[in-house]
């Protein structure tokens, strides 16, 4: 590990501890320079391509993911810690099905319970990009059907 302060290449580590996304979080210290720093390791998973409605293939893009969460959720009680967590889930359950393609509607699937569970609000505003409900009886119709829940 480079050293931020000096940029000499060895470094010795003075404590590691694991968080519960299987990131690993590291204490260091520059055996040049002598300053400590922190590193964090995360592994880096495949996630699959997406196939769009007209067939077109893309690759996952977690800050087209985000901007789509943070827009529904902009104005609402929603923290930034919150976000992170639902684009978090997103992605792991998209690199839990271990399949080269899915489909986006699969991801826009995930995003509706992740914000149906997080603010009702923002997940209204989510849905009617994500499905189209271009009338104001559709949209009374799901917020109709999230009461129910």
């Amino acid at each position: 590990m480079r050293c931020p302060y000096c940029k000499h290449h060895d470094s010795k580590v003075l404590d590691t501890s694991h968080d519960s996304h299987g990131g690993i979080r590291r204490r260091r210290e520059c055996l040049k320079c002598r300053q400590r720093f922190s590193s964090y390791e995360r592994p880096i998973l495949a996630t699959p391509l997406l196939i769009k409605q007209d067939g077109a293939r893309e690759e996952f893009d977690r800050e087209k993911l985000a901007r789509g969460i943070r827009i529904s959720c902009a104005k609402r009680p929603v923290s930034a810690a919150d976000i992170e967590r639902m684009i978090g889930q997103v992605e792991t359950q998209l690199q839990k099905l271990g399949k080269a393609e899915v489909s986006s509607r699969i991801v826009g699937d995930l995003v509706m319970a992740t914000l149906k569970e997080t603010d009702q609000i923002a997940y209204i505003r989510y849905a009617i990009v994500y499905l189209g409900l271009d009338d104001l009886q559709s949209i009374r119709t799901e917020i109709d059907q999230l009461l129910e829940d």
